[in-house]
């Protein structure tokens, strides 16, 4: 733990160190599940929301439109997503989780989920919950 004993100074020394860690393991033989983070996150974005555009992605995510492009195009051209015309303005469109794209996140999702219950496993529920919330919380607050 941080010598630094001010609550937001433990804060972001060890919110550094999840994502530090957290990508590590992403890039490393030990990823959880076939997906790659970025691809994670876009499918189980358009899985939790429905259909989907480029714009509301990017703004979601606070990407640029260009690399929600490029990303989508690669999920797209890997058969993960698909295309459909909005039925608002037929010159727009959004994407849609495929069979597959929705088999390969449930298979990752299930290994994630089982790997941070390995991680986990001497907290309690309630502990795992009041932890869930906070990480809930201060990703919402990121958004405002």
């Amino acid at each position: 733990m941080s010598k630094d004993k001010n609550a937001i100074g433990v804060i972001e020394y060890e919110v550094s160190l999840l994502v530090r860690r957290s990508i590590s393991i992403s890039n490393s033989e030990k990823r959880i599940g076939n997906l790659e983070r970025s691809a994670y996150l876009l499918l189980r974005q358009l899985d939790e929301s429905g259909p989907v555009g480029v714009k509301a992605l990017a703004d979601e995510f606070r990407l640029d439109i260009s690399t929600v492009s490029r990303q989508t195009a690669g999920l797209e051209a890997k058969g993960l997503i698909k295309r459909i015309p909005d039925p608002v303005d037929g010159r727009a469109s959004s994407f849609v989780l495929t069979e597959e794209g929705k088999r390969q996140l449930e298979e990752t999702k299930q290994a994630r989920v089982e790997r941070y219950a390995l991680w986990l496993k001497d907290w309690t529920e309630e502990e795992r919950k009041l932890f869930g919330e906070l990480l809930t919380r201060a990703n919402r607050t990121f958004l405002e």
